[in-house]
């Protein structure tokens, strides 16, 4: 791996050999963590459009995504699937962050450190797991909806940290208790033991993501909350899903008055 923190994101991020990704990604972590990287911020981010990937899954529009009923060890290996692509595409959300934006504080790349090799270890988790089932990453079809977000944040850095971990993963953290009771209905603990703990984890994550959202709001002297929602009215026309977790949100640093709006989008949803 470079000695350079930005070309070892960018070998993480285009990597497609799933297995050396996530190796990658948590040497990533480890080699900033540990002073063997370091980073020129005068260097630009060269372009890149797309993110490696292994040739499958298939990748799909969202609508042609069947219902993942979990009835049967498919319908289980289905959802399961779905939420291991999320983690893949994590890695590379959370690769291209560190390596897009290059004009910020040692703290954060160690936080997008952090989190590509933590993603790394949901998806290897989660790939075990459809092991167990008889089942593998690449086996059902997905969508490439959270890389698509990132071309579209790749020129505003306050941008993603908006979309990103405070809108997607934001969303993670509203949804995966209900997944922990659906499995849980089921019987399957061990499905139940792994979304635990990347409940967990996505806490600290979309924490992160507000933490330098703010940061990045306050170097230009806007108001964090006033620029969220604009965002939100602007990218997301189709309102906010909802219910949300809301002690999860406090957790990630969501204010009262954010939630008290959010929740009031979500009734006019």
């Amino acid at each position: 791996m470079s000695s350079d923190l930005y070309a070892a994101a960018e070998q993480c991020l285009r990597c497609t050999d799933v297995a050396q990704k996530l190796v990658l990604a948590g040497r990533l972590r480890d080699d900033w963590a540990a002073g063997r990287l370091r980073r020129n911020p005068a260097a630009d981010a060269p372009t890149l459009r797309d993110a490696g990937r292994p040739e499958r899954p298939a990748l799909v529009r969202p609508g042609a995504l069947a219902r993942r009923r979990l009835g049967t060890p498919e319908g289980r290996a289905a959802l399961i699937h779905a939420v291991a692509h999320i983690e893949f595409n994590a890695i590379n959300l959370a690769c291209d962050a560190v390596f897009r934006f290059r004009d910020l504080p040692d703290e954060y790349y160690r936080d997008w450190t952090r989190v590509a090799a933590e993603e790394a270890h949901h998806f290897a988790l989660l790939q075990g797991r459809l092991g167990e089932l008889g089942y593998a990453y690449g086996d059902f079809p997905a969508h490439n909806g959270l890389w698509d977000l990132a071309q579209k944040t790749a020129h505003d850095a306050m941008l993603r940290m908006a979309l990103v971990p405070r809108v997607m993963e934001a969303r993670g953290l509203d949804v995966t208790p209900g997944m922990m009771e659906r499995f849980a209905a089921v019987g399957d603990q061990q499905t139940v033991a792994i979304l635990r703990i990347i409940l967990h984890d996505e806490i600290s994550h979309v924490e992160a993501g507000t933490r330098w959202f703010r940061y990045l709001c306050e170097k230009v002297a806007l108001d964090p909350e006033t620029v969220y929602f604009d965002m939100l009215a602007m990218h997301l026309p189709g309102g906010v899903r909802c219910p949300l977790h809301t002690t999860a949100r406090r957790e990630a640093g969501f204010t009262e008055s954010e939630l008290g709006r959010l929740e009031a989008l979500c009734k006019r949803s």
